[in-house]
């Protein structure tokens, strides 16, 4: 089923002059603000400073084109219903200047990324992530947009993966014990889901989790956004929390075996094929975190 995920997104180029000549042809109000790369403006859209206020947002792909009028049709609406800043759309753009996508002016929101060093507070990190999600899952999800191609079908049945994550297991095959994988993967995929629609993220990872004093302080980044299974932000669990701070993360959330369980597989899936591709990073150290508590999960910490 994994092929509803379709071939890889074919990436365009832009850089600073582009940008300049897209906010001074549109927005002449702020022509004259500098235009500056993001440092490690992302993947999925590429980012840049426009003054020192303000972003200007551009997507790498057609395929994540898709988000923009989501964000600006639904974030200001999440926004005041949740206890953490997130992106709100100052202004939308229009393909111009060689550039052939919608794109958007963001007010900046300042932080630094997540990591499990500069967090001052595990539990205290964990818990009030806890808060956010349940509050994000609390929104009324009328009217909001399901699993598709514009959040690359998340909240959507973990099975979508399923080849992605045999691939991953055979690549691995002789590096890594793949048994255990296999066998967690097989329980997350057998974990039903109860069918009740929710808000989610979508990619709740600490490049879009933003600190201040080591503290949670904004989320951002829901081009991934929508509503279905919430179970895929409870990734984060395994990828940037300490066993103390996951437990504390699923006691404030409530949730059950099989959402635990499916959150797991949204982790171990994505941290396989990390893994068996050439930029590994901290694969090694997740997966370790994801195969520490056996294919049950119900040890204090898993």
């Amino acid at each position: 089923m994994d092929t509803q995920l379709g071939p890889a997104p074919q990436r365009v180029a832009v850089d600073a002059g582009q940008v300049r000549e897209l906010v001074a042809g549109q927005f002449p109000q702020w022509a004259d603000l500098p235009v500056r790369p993001v440092a490690n403006g992302g993947w999925d859209n590429r980012t840049f400073h426009l003054g020192d206020e303000m972003t200007a947002r551009l997507p790498s792909a057609a395929e994540y084109a898709l988000a923009v009028e989501k964000e600006h049709r639904w974030l200001p609406a999440l926004a005041p219903r949740l206890p953490l800043p997130i992106p709100v759309p100052l202004a939308k753009g229009e393909p111009a200047a060689g550039y052939p996508f919608p794109w958007s002016v963001y007010r900046w929101l300042d932080g630094e990324t997540a990591t499990i060093d500069r967090i001052a507070d595990p539990v205290r990190f964990a818990l009030d992530l806890a808060e956010f999600l349940a509050a994000l899952q609390g929104v009324d999800p009328t009217g909001g947009p399901g699993p598709g191609t514009h959040n690359w079908w998340r909240g959507g049945a973990l099975r979508t993966f399923d080849g992605l994550a045999q691939r991953a297991l055979t690549t691995l095959d002789g590096h890594i014990d793949t048994g255990p994988a296999r066998e967690i993967w097989r329980h997350a995929l057998d974990a039903r889901w109860d069918g009740a629609v929710r808000w989610f993220h979508g990619d709740v990872a600490r490049g879009n989790l933003l600190l201040d004093g080591g503290h949670l302080a904004a989320v951002i980044d829901f081009g991934t956004c929508g509503v279905g299974d919430p179970a895929c932000d409870l990734a984060v669990a395994w990828t940037l929390l300490t066993a103390d701070g996951r437990r504390a993360f699923r006691e404030r959330l409530s949730v059950d075996d099989a959402t635990w369980a499916r959150g797991r597989g949204w982790a171990l899936w994505k941290t396989l094929v990390t893994l068996a591709g050439d930029e590994p990073a901290d694969s090694a150290r997740i997966l370790g975190e994801i195969l520490a508590c056996g294919v049950l999960p119900n040890r204090p910490g898993c």
